[in-house]
């Protein structure tokens, strides 16, 4: 039975108990669904993962505890009549702000808009369980137990402490020095940082765009043929779109966020886990083509340097100054244009038997940080998706219309 406090990488998404921090990934269907499979599949989904079995004790605000509980409350259900196309993303925004604190309630939500031949499923879950390779699991267990209710899902033991990641030196003498150097650190640097005033709103929103096959197919081909990924073209033509648009307010960088799970092989694709590691990549003079070779070599450095493992134990060493960050976070605009998110191909089966996987939309969220600027990219049969979210006091939505009709031109560009 799980009982153990939230991590301080999840204890930051957690905000606070008044304060919701959900992602929302939605699926678009083609077909007939039956509520009765709908259940069945997450009753065998939430029987998989002990993460959907349990609470958040939130008794002691400075140190929430997640608490499985033996009889939860299934995974809820909420169906809406399916009216437009555009349906999905007007309940994804209304799902941003669900709390999940209803006793004995899971900390996860399904939502299906329903019509008779096309439905959305929405997956909604807090972001302090959940990283983009766990919510697009999660979405592709329920899309294969819907098609063939007969699969079982094999469960896992899930981790009490992060020690069970941790070599044993890191319980030693000279570790603990560190810890407590790294700490006064923070504090020192957290006594200088001043909070401002401003706060973000609720006036969150989101901008979504798909390319077709050809366009997409052309931006790989183009990238291939040039020597760089396409993650980090993306990179460099966002920057540069922030760039053009905003001029000198921009500031020429990236938060870039990494599975986790390329690192600490022991967290599986299909285990729950919120912790996603970042490097910040920037834009310099240049072309568009050679700041995207620059970027893709100062990543591959990056994340070649990257010791996750101390990250992690690093963080869980920040928890009396957890609070200060979540303040810093939520006062001041950062060094930073956008975080990019880059799923890349999506690892869901394209073809079922009794239902047509239509498309999939990249998960949505709606971060309560002054500068909440977020772009969540994916692929799924060969179209990329795009989602681009911010708040309207930070920035508003005709810039960010203005930063996507630059990025879209650059994205077609010739290199």
């Amino acid at each position: 039975m799980i009982k153990r406090k939230l991590l301080m990488v999840e204890r930051i998404m957690y905000v606070d108990s008044t304060t919701p921090l959900n992602a929302v990934f939605t699926a678009k269907i083609k077909g007939e669904l039956s509520e009765a499979q709908i259940h069945t599949a997450l009753v065998k989904i939430q029987k998989k993962h002990a993460l959907l079995r349990a609470t958040i004790d939130n008794s002691n605000e400075k140190q929430p505890l997640f608490v499985e509980q033996k009889n939860i409350d299934s995974i809820p259900l909420r169906i809406i009549e399916r009216k437009t196309d555009q349906d999905w993303l007007t309940e994804s925004e209304k799902e941003w702000y669900r709390l999940f604190v209803e006793k004995n309630k899971p900390l996860a939500q399904l939502v299906w808009l329903k019509s008779d031949c096309v439905s959305e499923i929405l997956w909604v879950m807090p972001h302090c369980i959940c990283d983009g390779t766990t919510i697009a699991n999660l979405m592709r267990e329920f899309l294969c137990l819907l098609d063939d209710p007969s699969l079982s899902l094999e469960t896992y033991k899930p981790y009490q402490s992060i020690h069970e990641f941790l070599p044993v030196e890191y319980s030693s003498k000279n570790k603990k020095f560190k810890a407590e150097f790294y700490l006064g650190l923070a504090r020192l640097f957290f006594l200088i940082k001043r909070c401002s005033k401003k706060k973000a709103s609720d006036a969150n929103y989101a901008l979504h765009w798909k390319l077709d096959l050809q366009t997409t197919n052309q931006i790989i081909k183009k990238c291939k043929t040039n020597g760089i990924s396409v993650h980090t073209f993306i990179c460099a033509v966002f920057m540069q779109a922030f760039q053009q648009i905003q001029g000198r307010s921009a500031k020429g960088k990236v938060i870039s966020p990494v599975d986790i799970r390329h690192f600490i092989p022991e967290i599986k694709e299909d285990h729950v886990f919120a912790f996603a590691p970042t490097v910040e990549l920037t834009l310099k003079s240049g072309s568009l083509l050679e700041n995207a070779k620059r970027i893709k070599q100062d990543l591959l450095h990056k994340i070649n340097k990257m010791n996750v493992r101390e990250l992690l134990w690093v963080g869980e060493q920040m928890h009396p100054i957890v609070q200060k960050m979540i303040a810093i976070l939520r006062s001041t605009p950062g060094g930073h244009d956008i975080t990019l998110s880059n799923m890349g191909k999506l690892n869901i089966p394209d073809n079922f038997k009794n239902f047509e996987l239509e498309t999939l939309y990249s998960p949505t969220v709606a971060f309560p940080w002054l500068n909440p600027n977020t772009l969540v990219v994916s692929t799924f049969k060969n179209q990329m998706d795009f989602i681009l979210m911010s708040n309207a006091d930070f920035l508003t939505k005709d810039q960010a219309i203005a930063i996507k009709d630059q990025a879209t031109q650059l994205l077609n560009e010739p290199l």
